[in-house]
């Protein structure tokens, strides 16, 4: 499709909407839509939320662009696929609509881009969802049958900083190996071999403690505390997932603040925060294995990469595997229009859901 293309994207998170207005691959304006907190807080259920959420997009939209050639929307918790630009489809929608991996916010960027493109006439599209899953084999083993390994990771960010390395130190995208360290409120660690996530640790229960989940912990005693009846069921996932990590550990999930503390002299806090720090590193050098050492580079990202103080503690202990990059943020945005923009443009064809 001949240029200039003009892409609109839509990012539902849980109390907001981030919508952005692409020319090509250049941002034109932005806007971040702040949702009831009635409705973005969990009294309403997500779905109950759907037709409040896409009036306030739809009227932002209508009011900033009058054509289109695509809206893209954030791909949310669907069946396993592998990473790529799918168009919408009904299957999809049904998919998101019936939350088949588990309810989250990003579970409505399908259903918003289809609503939105049926207006403008232009194509819907989605860019490496949540359930992005291309573990190789050995990795899907977990020790026992009757659980199977499985991908969630943040597979969006994964893979653009994947190909912002690729294209920075010149290599064809499809010839590298990276180690992607991808750090947020949730940390996944991924070797990704031309580009594809050929492993990763489950964000949501395993690999390293993060600002406010738990990580893998000794499973011996999470089985005793499990049955202990001190707990419910809510709670206990609460503290794997939402209520752990530095949350758990210090009342603060906001790094600066444990910075700051550490920088007062808090002792307690910076041993806590290296922690964090060598779990990372020891996750890394797990990887380094997957890719029997044959490594690009070591690529950190996500909002948590902004921390000189944990980013040190990081290089300290891996930098003898590989060079380290350092792409702080997760320009989700960008991602996403630039997901859209390589299927209008024909670098690569839509994938079929």
């Amino acid at each position: 499709m001949e240029g200039p293309h003009r892409i609109l994207v839509v990012n539902p998170g849980s109390t907001s909407t981030k919508l952005a207005l692409y020319l090509d691959d250049q941002p034109e304006e932005g806007i971040e839509i702040h949702h009831k907190s009635e409705t973005a807080q969990g009294s309403v259920r997500l779905w109950d939320q759907y037709g409040d959420r896409l009036q306030q997009v739809r009227r932002w939209a209508l009011a900033t662009a009058r054509q289109l050639s695509a809206v893209v929307g954030r791909g949310g918790l669907l069946r396993a696929v592998a990473g790529g630009t799918y168009g919408v489809n009904r299957r999809m929608l049904e998919d998101a609509h019936a939350n088949v991996q588990g309810e989250h916010a990003s579970n409505l960027g399908c259903a918003m881009a289809h609503a939105l493109a049926e207006e403008y006439r232009c194509a819907a599209f989605v860019v490496d969802p949540v359930s992005v899953d291309e573990l190789e084999p050995l990795a899907r083993y977990s020790g026992h049958p009757a659980i199977s390994r499985k991908s969630l990771s943040h597979a969006l960010n994964i893979h653009a900083a994947a190909r912002r390395a690729a294209a920075e130190m010149n290599l064809p995208f499809h010839t590298t190996t990276f180690i992607v360290v991808h750090l947020g409120g949730g940390i996944s660690v991924a070797p990704v071999r031309g580009g594809r996530i050929v492993d990763v640790n489950d964000a949501s229960s395993d690999g390293p403690f993060s600002p406010e989940r738990s990580g893998g912990l000794p499973l011996q005693q999470f089985i005793t505390l499990c049955f202990s009846g001190d707990r419910t069921e809510q709670e206990v996932r609460s503290m794997v997932m939402g209520k752990g990590g530095l949350l758990a550990y210090l009342g603060t999930s906001a790094a600066p603040e444990v910075e700051e503390r550490i920088r007062g002299g808090d002792e307690k806090a910076r041993e806590i925060y290296e922690a964090m720090a060598y779990q990372i590193a020891k996750e890394i050098g797990a990887m380094a294995a997957v890719l029997s050492g044959d490594i690009h580079a070591i690529v950190l990202t996500g909002g948590l990469a902004g921390s000189t103080m944990l980013t040190a503690w990081i290089r300290d202990r891996v930098e003898f595997i590989a060079p380290i990059r350092i792409y702080p943020g997760e320009d989700e945005m960008k991602s996403l229009a630039a997901g859209a923009l390589r299927v209008l443009t024909g670098e690569t064809a839509p994938l079929e859901y």
